[in-house]
């Protein structure tokens, strides 16, 4: 069985060339050192276990911005199953923001004024550190029943001004999915915002077409796209080319990152994050501290060194450049900003 995922597919025309680049996915640790020129007799038992427990998966996209021959690339860092996770470490859990019992079905009402839809369940890129990574997605399917009932909750609570579209990774949705999904929000007056947080944008740039940012510019909703990017080696010219198609259609574009062990651990890395980000448009806005999941703490990095991290951070950058250091407490109403000048 291969395990570079590939399958040829005829194209009507260049619009979709990012789902060529969807179904093109390294899932093997072996394929993955072999195209970087790395050592295979270094893979251990456990790093095999992990796999085996939390998918590799990781687009050839993102790949090709790896240092080839590192083991320590920081993008390399982010995808590679790590023998650590297959660790119990106490305090941290499967669900660690509380979310596994959510009554409806694809939908999270965490917040006042906004709620989360589920809107696809799959990613192109599986993130080592990623917080749903035990999530019972089987339950919580994007099927128009499970839609048109997330619908109606929204429809009943006037206080939701903004829905926030994730996953998974939302732009997994083709172009005349995310048209009806918008045009059933778009049905109910007092949703104002839409906002889709994405990783697909940054690992497979190519799905940010002119067809879709005409979705987002055509919708009365003030559409908000939340990149992820942990480090400026993510950020290459596709990238800023898809930031520029979305912004050409105003549509607000914002980084939000986590801050992860031997990947941005470092004020001067995130300094250069922060200026790569604005010099393509996107506005630092959140860096979070880990979200204690089970699986994840090799990235763990303490309140005491972030915050020291932070405060070297807002001395090398203009203020507009430092994102909000935060972090998200299962059952709590708001995100917990940390202050790191005392």
């Amino acid at each position: 069985m291969s395990h570079i995922i590939q399958q040829k597919i005829e194209l009507p025309n260049n619009k979709d060339k990012w789902i060529v680049d969807l179904a093109t996915v390294v899932t093997d640790i072996n394929v993955l050192y072999s195209y970087l020129g790395l050592n295979a007799d270094t893979i251990s038992s456990p790093m095999l276990q992990a796999r085996k427990q939390f998918p590799l998966r990781v687009p050839m996209a993102f790949i090709r911005r790896m240092k080839k021959g590192d083991k320590n690339d920081p993008l390399l860092l982010q995808v590679l199953c790590h023998e650590n996770e297959m660790l119990n470490v106490d305090g941290y859990s499967h669900d660690p923001l509380q979310e596994q019992d959510n009554a409806i079905p694809g939908l999270l009402h965490k917040y006042c004024n906004r709620a989360l839809l589920i809107t696809k369940t799959g990613c192109a890129i599986n993130c080592r550190y990623c917080f749903r990574r035990h999530f019972p997605y089987h339950d919580n399917q994007g099927s128009k029943q499970n839609l048109a009932v997330a619908l109606e909750y929204i429809a009943n609570h006037p206080e939701l001004n903004e829905i926030i579209l994730s996953g998974g990774d939302p732009l997994m949705a083709k172009d005349h999915e995310m048209a009806f999904l918008i045009s059933e929000l778009e049905k109910i007056p007092h949703v104002k915002r839409l906002r889709i947080h994405t990783r697909l944008a940054v690992v497979i740039p190519s799905r940010i077409t002119p067809e879709l940012c005409q979705l987002f510019a055509k919708s009365r909703l003030q559409c908000v796209v939340i990149t992820h990017i942990n480090h400026p080696n993510e950020i290459d010219n596709d990238v800023a080319q898809a930031v520029s198609l979305l912004k050409q259609q105003s549509v607000t574009v914002l980084n939000q990152s986590v801050l992860l062990k031997n990947v941005n651990d470092n004020a001067d890395v995130l300094a250069m994050l922060s200026d790569r980000l604005f010099d393509v448009g996107i506005l630092p806005y959140y860096i979070h501290l880990l979200d204690k999941v089970q699986g994840a703490a090799h990235f763990w990095v303490d309140d005491k060194s972030a915050k020291v991290i932070m405060k070297q951070l807002a001395e090398k950058v203009s203020g507009y450049l430092v994102p909000k250091l935060a972090r998200e407490i299962g059952g709590e109403k708001s995100k917990q900003v940390l202050t790191f000048w005392n």
